[in-house]
């Protein structure tokens, strides 16, 4: 048999496990080695959260740790003073580890650069300095388009030292989406960047940023870093250098006292499905949610861990967990500018080795292109100094789980797979991993403070491991606190369903007979074949545990029979196109694993699927070229080419019908 063989065979035999324990020797050392915490947390949830924001700075005490008054419109901490950036920054420096590294930055080409907390301090100050010359003050926000570079997280912290909430847009959102958040959140100053680059090639920035700015009078900021020499227009009063106006700027600013629930932060969901909310979040509740969960999800071990997620700061995950979990705890993180596969489709692994990575968080997508490219890549690395690993974005099969566990852990680091969302702020739903056993495909189960429970159309709670609506049944302390400029929607979006304080996820999912948590995917990523609602997560999970299949994805068709169809885009390991023999194996393998009603009625070969650079595949598009409908905005994706070579697909998959 060949490696690939034996590789296989014993991922079949380990998906025979229910159940994944952590090591003896993880346990022995872990922070948390028990569920006494949960016990503790649900006799008393508002004493454990005010107990948890306790351990952050804070300039003056809350006088209420609730405000439950206006419900939905929750708030923590009230009457409480603190500042985010101190506490990310300042307290570290003034506890004498100043000196501890804050980032490690590697480049895509190779250059790196190492920041410790003390100089990452002195860069916030002065960026700080520079937005307060310019007339940024508390409540102005301020844009930031930036690629995966230090200065990102200089330019965050700098807008929370002085209040003003930060609209941090991803760099791969063309220059239109960013004057849309830009006109929308009234900002008064964009950081941004000359060029930037991705797998070799190098795009301008500052340019097409101008092409479009010209129509927002309040925009009277546009602070540039230089990084890759791309040549731009500056423009006389409204354009700074980067490195000049830090270098001008008085190197100190004290970071000011603001108020528990003064505004941190605007993000904007991607848009995938409808019109993007500007979800937005505090400072006090949100830092409590994120420092808390990202120390005990963790394990972290501040002295001796080194963090890597591979994640970009221009989503959720980047701000709670890149950026502001982890500073707030005094971690040292590996952070990355480029794609996963350049230079080389190892060098996540280089970089694990190089820098020593304990931790490691990553998407089920990039876990399993990782598994297309086959364990080489990983194997050709020294990854003994891994000890967990950590699994964010969308829910993963459990055979993706298990070669993460066994190909990249070596079978020894516990995984925990977190459910959160961007309105959530932090983790919701995982294990604590060296308190709870795991299992494959499941996210686990609340984690302490949260309270979680599986309902259906009218709101009841459903029997165990029957599927239904997940929500969330008690504030929070990271939860958004509305939709920017839109009350209105916020209500109807998450609360008017079931009512506060009953939080509508948008999830479909179920909860099993030991109280784990199976979140199957969005709610409109159920596929209705014939009155009989089948989940689209459900299915890829059947296909990609196919011993052919590398990757997949699959939409629900309008069809005449059955009201809809399942249809799968399948990439096969080594990247080949199946025949007719496959095609049957591949639906009677999801009828076995799910029923026949599951099998797949069109199913398509795909070199490759849709991706954003964050890695999530967007089945939009998908639904839109198999329809044949004019795809939308497709300057997210990873690789805009793949939508030629899938439209060419299409084709040849219709000359093969006909």
């Amino acid at each position: 048999m060949t490696h690939a063989d034996l590789l296989e065979v014993e991922l079949e035999e380990l998906l025979r496990n229910e159940w994944f324990d952590p090591s003896e020797d993880f346990v022995r050392d872990a922070l948390i080695q028990d569920l006494s915490v949960h016990a503790e947390a649900e006799r008393d949830p508002i004493a454990w959260w005010e107990k948890q924001a306790a351990a952050l700075d804070w300039f003056e005490p809350w006088t209420q740790v609730l405000g439950d008054e206006n419900a939905p419109f929750y708030r923590w901490f009230e009457g409480g003073k603190l500042n985010l950036s101190h506490n990310c920054l300042d307290r570290h420096v003034a506890a004498g580890i100043g000196d501890r590294v804050a980032l490690h930055w590697h480049g895509e080409e190779g250059e790196s650069r190492t920041i410790t907390y003390a100089q990452l301090l002195a860069d916030v100050e002065r960026c700080a300095n520079v937005l307060k010359a310019r007339g940024v003050g508390p409540g102005d926000v301020v844009g930031i388009y930036l690629p995966m570079i230090p200065e990102v997280v200089v330019a965050m912290l700098a807008c929370a030292r002085i209040g003003a909430p930060h609209n941090v847009v991803f760099g791969g959102f063309s220059a239109e989406s960013v004057h849309e958040r830009m006109a929308f959140s009234n900002a008064s100053a964009l950081i941004t960047v000359d060029g930037a680059r991705r797998k070799g090639r190098t795009a301008a920035v500052k340019s097409e940023v101008d092409r479009v700015m010209d129509g927002l009078t309040h925009l009277e900021t546009i602070l540039v870093v230089r990084h890759t020499g791309t040549a731009c227009e500056m423009r006389a009063e409204r354009d700074l250098w980067w490195d000049e106006a830090l270098a001008a700027a008085e190197p100190h600013c004290p970071a000011e006292p603001l108020d528990s629930e003064h505004p941190l932060f605007i993000l904007y969901s991607s848009g995938s499905t409808a019109k993007p909310k500007g979800i937005e979040h505090t400072t006090g509740g949100y830092l409590t949610g994120v420092a808390w969960s990202f120390k005990h999800v963790f394990d972290l071990k501040p002295q001796t861990d080194v963090y890597f997620c591979t994640a970009d700061v221009g989503w959720i995950t980047g701000h709670s967990y890149i950026v502001y979990g982890p500073l707030a705890n005094g971690a040292t993180s590996v952070m990355y500018e480029g794609a996963p596969d350049y230079p080389h489709q190892g060098i996540w692994w280089e970089l694990c080795e190089r820098y020593g990575v304990t931790i490691f968080y990553t998407a089920p997508t990039a876990i399993r292109t990782c598994m297309k490219w086959g364990p080489e890549p990983v194997r050709a690395h020294d990854l003994s100094s891994l000890r967990l690993l950590g699994s964010v974005g969308e829910p993963i099969n459990p055979k993706a789980w298990v070669w993460y566990w066994l190909v990249v852990g070596g079978g020894r680091c516990p995984i925990v797979d977190t459910w959160w969302q961007t309105e959530t702020g932090q983790m919701v739903i995982t294990t604590l991993p060296g308190a709870q056993r795991m299992k494959p495909g499941s996210a686990g189960t609340p984690l302490p403070g949260m309270r979680a429970a599986v309902v259906d159309e009218a709101g009841r709670e459903v029997q165990r491991d029957t599927q239904g609506l997940l929500t969330l049944n008690r504030p929070w302390p990271g939860m958004l606190r509305a939709l920017y400029r839109e009350p209105d929607r916020y209500v109807s979006a998450y609360w008017e369903r079931f009512g506060a304080p009953t939080y509508f996820v948008g999830d479909a999912s179920r909860q099993d007979h030991d109280g784990y948590f199976w979140v199957i995917g969005r709610v409109d990523d159920v596929i209705n074949v014939s009155g009989h609602r089948l989940s689209t997560t459900e299915v890829e999970s059947a296909i990609v545990s196919h011993p052919k299949v590398a990757e997949a994805a699959v939409i629900g068709q309008s069809d005449e029979d059955t009201g809809q169809a399942i249809c799968a885009f399948v990439t096969l390991r080594g990247g080949i196109d199946g025949d007719d023999a496959t095609i049957e194996s591949l639906r009677d393998h999801v009828a076995q694993r799910i029923g026949k009603l599951a099998r797949p009625k069109r199913i398509i070969w795909a070199g490759d699927l849709p991706k954003t650079r964050s890695g999530k595949i967007m089945r939009r598009l998908l639904k839109d070229i198999a329809e044949g409908r004019e795809l939308g905005d497709i300057t997210t994706l990873r690789d805009p080419d793949v939508m030629a070579q899938l439209s060419a697909a299409i084709v040849r998959h219709g000359a093969d019908e006909d």
